[in-house]
C-alpha cells in the first residue's frame, strides 16, 4: 500500500526584483508501507524544502501531494517548547484529543512514557528541554513524532546537530521505534550512515530527482 505520493510537485520562491528562484522541478516519487526512505543531496538541492511540502509546512507551486493525515515530524533543531517538560513536549501532538475520553487521554500518556523510557528518558519526565543535552532533546523529539502512532514519520537532518556516536544512537532508536512494519520513515540527511539505515535512496540535484534507488 502506497502511503505518501508525489506527483510533479514544483516550488518556486519569488524575490522582489529578481526571477524567481525553482528550488524543486517535477519531483515524483512514492513510499509505501512500512518502507525507510532516505533523500540526500548537497546543500541547496531542495532536500529540506521537499520534506516541507510533505509534512505541510509549505505549499508546493504546483503538483500534488498525498500523505496520511497522521504523520509525525522531527526537526533538526528539535523544536521543543522551553517551558513544557519533557513529558508534555511528547504529549503536545495528542492535545487536539484533549476533549476525548479520559480513557483516551490516559491512553496517550501511557504511550508517551513507554517511548520515553524505550529511549532512555523515563527518569527526566519533568525536566526542562533547557536542562538535557542535544542528544536528549532530540530523543524527546522523536517520542514526540510517534507518540500517535503515526503512519509516517519525517525527519529533517535527525542527526545533524549531534556528535557521531549520539547520532547513531538515534539513528538505531529511529530505526527501531519505527520498525513495525507498518510505520513508514522519509529522512532528509547528509550522512551516508544515517542512509544507510534505509530501504531506499533517493537522490536530489538541483531539485530534480536524478536517482530512484
Amino acid at each position: 500500500m502506497v502511503v505518501l505520493s508525489t506527483l510533479d510537485v514544483t516550488k518556486r520562491f519569488k524575490i522582489p526584483g529578481q526571477k524567481p528562484i525553482e528550488v524543486l522541478k517535477g519531483v515524483s516519487f512514492s513510499v509505501r508501507e512500512g518502507e525507510k526512505v532516505a533523500i540526500v543531496g548537497r546543500s541547496g538541492a531542495g532536500k529540506s524544502t521537499l520534506l516541507n511540502i510533505l509534512g505541510g509546512l509549505l505549499k508546493p507551486t504546483s503538483g500534488t501531494v498525498s500523505r496520511p493525515k497522521n504523520f509525525g515530524f522531527v526537526f533538526q533543531s528539535y523544536h521543543l517548547m522551553p517551558e513544557l517538560t519533557v513529558l508534555e513536549n511528547v504529549l503536545l501532538p495528542t492535545m487536539a484529543r484533549r476533549a476525548a475520553a479520559l480513557a483516551t487521554r490516559a491512553a496517550s500518556e501511557a504511550r508517551a512514557r513507554d517511548l520515553l523510557e524505550k529511549v532512555g528518558l523515563g527518569k527526566r519526565l519533568d525536566h526542562l528541554p533547557a536542562e538535557l543535552s542535544g542528544g536528549e532533546r532530540q530523543r524527546v523529539a522523536l517520542a514526540r513524532a510517534l507518540v500517535t502512532d503515526p503512519a509516517l514519520v519525517l525527519a529533517d537532518e535527525p542527526t545533524g546537530n549531534l556528535d557521531a556516536m549520539t547520532g547513531a544512537d538515534i539513528l538505531r532508536m529511529l530505526s527501531e521505534l519505527s520498525g513495525d512494519g507498518k510505520t513508514s520513515l522519509v529522512m532528509v540527511t547528509h550522512s551516508p550512515a544515517a542512509a544507510a539505515v534505509c530501504d531506499r535512496t533517493l537522490t536530489l540535484e538541483d531539485g530534480v530527482l536524478i536517482r530512484k534507488g
